[in-house]
């Protein structure tokens, strides 16, 4: 057996239904300016970045501790990233202005996550970069760990595009930079960008370590009734999105 039965469940589980995604004719060039202008102004170091593909659909999975940390991985990765933003950045000038020109996606999280992965998939499916924040929220925690309970709607964004790598990006000491409630920024202050090797959906659910099927039991889970295979398939979102928040720890996200 190939790789159907990975295939079956990504069609019997995946995220379903398609959103237009927002124009963004100045992104290119803000993206030719911004991280040269940034980085002469703030101490930016990154790790990893080199692992990043350069083009392509691809998933980046941060940890998420300040305001900046969007553009830090904008920077670090020098790709058009797009993020799912929470609708209150759209109703002041300045914020709709920055959010709309870099074509960030605004999320009603009252509505819940299924909205947003929509969004998500369309980024993907245009061979996109797509930026998340498996925590959902920025932590507001004053003391470490700072990391929240992953949620699994990034491991459900990389079931649905089984293929496509999702790498794991630590950003350590943006809450330093610009602590929560602050608007002033202390440039001396180092923030880094480290990234972690990716992985693709495929690939983790058959890996010992990580969902450690095979196909013959992919095949079982596809071939089972909707509550049985929704209550596996949640078994499966849970343990990949807790070992990637392990990782993003390894990586040395506090």
């Amino acid at each position: 057996m190939g790789s159907n039965a990975v295939d079956t469940l990504t069609t019997l589980s995946g995220i379903k239904g398609q959103s237009k995604l927002p124009f963004t004719p100045l992104y290119p060039l803000l993206l030719r300016i911004g991280p040269v202008i940034l980085r002469s102004i703030f101490r930016i170091r990154t790790r990893g970045a080199e692992r990043i593909p350069k083009k392509g659909a691809v998933i980046l999975a941060g940890n998420h501790l300040a305001h900046v940390d969007p553009i830090l991985m904008i920077v670090g990765s020098r790709r058009t990233l797009r993020f799912l933003s929470k609708k209150e950045h759209y109703s002041q000038a300045f914020t709709k202005l920055v959010m709309t020109t870099t074509g960030q996606i605004e999320t009603d999280r009252e509505s819940g996550g299924k909205d947003a992965l929509i969004n998500a998939k369309q980024v993907l499916s245009n061979g996109g970069a797509m930026g998340i924040f498996p925590e959902g929220t920025r932590s507001r925690r004053t003391e470490p760990p700072f990391m929240l309970k992953g949620k699994t709607g990034v491991a459900r964004l990389a079931a649905t595009f089984p293929d496509v790598p999702l790498h794991p990006i630590a950003l350590l000491d943006t809450h330093k930079m610009l602590k929560p409630g602050s608007s002033m920024f202390r440039i001396s202050t180092p923030i880094t960008m480290s990234v972690g090797e990716g992985i693709t959906w495929r690939t983790w659910i058959h890996h010992p370590e990580g969902g450690g099927y095979s196909e013959e039991g992919l095949q079982s889970i596809a071939d089972a009734e909707d509550s049985e295979r929704e209550k596996e398939m949640a078994m499966l979102y849970r343990r990949f999105t807790d070992q990637l928040m392990g990782t993003l720890s390894a990586l040395g996200a506090p």
